[in-house]
């Protein structure tokens, strides 16, 4: 293996398919614990989907970590682009905020390379995990999947519990801090024949 061959991320940008998308903090620490960090996080989705002409379909923030289900809806689209929109954001506000309040606090973020070079990280390097759903059945397995974080963590007892998803929006009892496009979702192949 080459030392300087930089690890790529190779990354689809297909019409019509909608993106799972997780990203984890830097060495998977809890920078997404405080209310702070999460309503950073949800502002900058909203941000992006705004800027990106994105249908948010599901998420949920996690203590280090982020799932996100969105569909874009240009023909043409850049998800590298849409993860640094993401992200940003709110790694820019962790490092200000820190370098203000608790200067301290800044050696959790440092990342130190082999060469001696340092610098502050709010995410994990690396693109994080994309993948590209175009099948109605595994889109609403990953909806389920992504509402079942939290109570598979222990976090909650059911998914409506967790503050931080949109599993209240789809049960139906609140929509919950960010809008979920679900006019544009597919029909669940797996309720179409329920009685």
């Amino acid at each position: 293996m080459n030392p300087t061959k930089k690890k790529t991320c190779k990354r689809s940008n297909q019409p019509g398919h909608a993106h799972s998308l997780t990203f984890c903090c830097f060495n998977r620490k809890q920078f997404l614990s405080k209310e702070r960090t999460r309503q950073w996080m949800l502002d900058a989705i909203r941000s992006t989907c705004k800027t990106h002409d994105l249908d948010l379909w599901a998420y949920v923030i996690m203590p280090e970590h982020l799932h996100l289900l969105i569909h874009p809806r240009p023909e043409t689209y850049n998800i590298s682009k849409i993860l640094s929109s993401l992200k940003q954001p709110v790694s820019k506000k962790a490092i200000l905020y820190l370098r203000q309040e608790s200067p301290s606090q800044l050696d959790t973020m440092t990342d130190t390379q082999p060469n001696g070079h340092s610098s502050l990280r709010f995410w994990q390097r690396g693109g994080g995990y994309d993948k590209n759903i175009w099948s109605p059945k595994y889109l609403w397995e990953t909806i389920d999947y992504i509402h079942a974080n939290p109570v598979r963590r222990g976090l909650c007892d059911t998914d409506i519990d967790w503050k931080w998803s949109s599993a209240k929006a789809y049960a139906g009892t609140e929509k919950g801090p960010l809008e979920i496009k679900a006019g544009s979702l597919p029909t669940d192949p797996r309720r179409i024949n329920a009685p």
